[in-house]
């Protein structure tokens, strides 16, 4: 049987891991052939998923219970973006020490459980039946319980990765226990009979389904009152993997919602929006509440990522077309958002401790950082042309195009909120006096070659619904 071409990222993807840790056998510890091998595959693995024809419709099957649709192959391009950033922002922290943590090692093994993770996001966006959909967002979780504790010599560290695996083996159980409701429901594994059976009629035990299953997903994705793990979790880990976390894991648990929503759940949509409102409202409130009296820099990201997980949930509520391409714009924005941002306090972070008061007379000290975090803040905070900007309006209109008009009004006034606390961070940088205590920064030139990329992908994905319709081409046939 000939392999066709459209599964052959996930072939790749899949022995990647093996590959990179396998090729610490032929070298030494220190040795950075592994990174160099994650580099050449994770880009190789990209370019291919872009070489992928879009399918429209249903997509492709392989096997009979793996589609690759379009909606996949952009959620594909997305984790792996995110895999690749982190990789490179993991790389000084194998290095030296960094934020006052112990040098981290095995950066093979560190790598492999990154790819693991990116598997795992594939897998469930892939999947065509509820155990592989949820052994796809297991394997995308069980790695960042490994990673938060990669440093066995931090005590916070070991403490973050026990909060996360206790509260993550209570949602599974719920995860489990849905759909084992929804097994008892419809008889079938497969989301084509769960759907027809659901579109045919509902019952208690439908409803007792979904509500175990978003409760469950509601820990990945940080939504209330699911969200408290995250800042002891965010703060914890080292800070590369914060990144990761923030991003990858992010975008799986969305992905799971999709699939979940506009798949087996497509009939009764309409019915479970006033639940997806209410989280999508609560949690982005709560976000930005929360997001107001930090003053280190890791826990406001860990509030500023629970408040983005309730602007993305407004997204669902509308149609399976206009959601998709909502959702996937904005998950590009806020992966090259969210890591630039990271990667200014990993330098930050390098030197000095990671708070706010370290950002004073960043301005004065150094620019080309200063003005990346204004970049990344102001996207974050959608403020116009940049992508973050644009990548919100998107959410907004499809949550608009169904009715939800109070949602929106509300969302958007806390919007200005958030605007509110980027400004705090964009004000130690820019207005705040130097302070002559703090050390002074310096950066190797790869880190400045990441942060220029990273600064020019926020400007130039604002311009992109104006440039080109790539992105959104895929969706207009559902």
């Amino acid at each position: 049987m000939s392999i066709p071409n459209f599964i052959i990222p996930d072939l790749l993807l899949l022995l990647f891991p093996f590959i990179v840790i396998g090729s610490r056998l032929f070298c030494d510890a220190k040795s950075n052939v592994p990174w160099r091998i994650a580099n050449i595959g994770f880009l190789l693995i990209f370019m291919l998923l872009n070489f992928i024809p879009l399918a429209g419709g249903e997509g492709r099957f392989f096997i009979c219970n793996w589609r690759v649709d379009d909606f996949g192959v952009f959620m594909r391009e997305v984790l792996v973006v995110s895999a690749i950033l982190g990789m490179w922002f993991s790389k000084d922290y194998f290095m030296h020490a960094a934020a006052g943590k112990p040098q981290m090692h095995q950066i093979a093994e560190f790598i492999g459980a990154i790819a693991f993770a990116t598997f795992g996001g594939v897998t469930v966006v892939s999947a065509c039946d509820t155990i592989t959909f949820f052994l796809g967002l297991e394997i995308a979780t069980i790695p960042m319980y490994a990673l938060t504790a990669w440093n066995k010599r931090d005590q916070l560290g070991s403490e973050a990765a026990t909060k996360y695996i206790l509260m993550g083996s209570v949602a599974t159980a719920f995860e489990l226990f849905g759909f084992s409701y929804l097994y008892g429901f419809v008889g079938s594994l497969h989301f084509d009979a769960i759907q027809s059976a659901v579109a045919a009629g509902t019952s208690p035990l439908l409803w007792i389904a979904v509500l175990f299953l978003f409760c469950g997903i509601g820990f990945k994705l940080t939504l209330f009152p699911f969200y408290t793990w995250a800042p002891d979790v965010y703060e914890g880990a080292p800070t590369p993997v914060t990144a990761v976390l923030s991003v990858t894991s992010k975008a799986t648990a969305i992905a799971f919602l999709v699939v979940l929503v506009y798949g087996p759940l497509a009939p009764v949509q309409e019915q479970i929006a006033p639940l997806i409102a209410l989280l999508a409202g609560v949690t982005l409130f709560v976000g930005n509440l929360g997001a107001l009296k930090q003053y280190r820099l890791r826990r406001f990201m860990a509030y500023s990522s629970i408040a983005q997980a309730g602007y993305i949930m407004v997204a669902l509520l509308g149609t399976a077309a206009m959601a998709k391409t909502a959702i996937i714009y904005y998950l590009f924005v806020y992966a090259v958002s969210n890591y630039l941002a990271f990667f200014v306090f990993g330098i930050i972070g390098h030197h000095r401790e990671e708070i706010f008061d370290s950002l004073r007379g960043l301005s004065k000290q150094n620019p080309s950082l200063a003005i990346a975090l204004a970049i990344s803040m102001f996207s974050l905070a959608g403020i116009p042309p940049l992508a973050g900007f644009f990548g919100k309006f998107h959410l907004f209109f499809s949550g608009a195009t169904t009715g939800h008009y109070m949602l929106i009004a509300f969302a958007v006034l806390n919007n200005v909120l958030a605007l509110f606390y980027y400004l705090q961070l964009v004000k130690n940088a820019w207005v705040d006096e130097p302070d002559g205590h703090l050390n002074p920064l310096r950066l190797t030139r790869r880190q400045r070659g990441v942060i220029i990329l990273l600064s020019c992908a926020v400007v130039v994905l604002g311009f992109l619904p104006f440039l080109s319709d790539n992105i959104f081409v895929g969706f207009s046939s559902l």
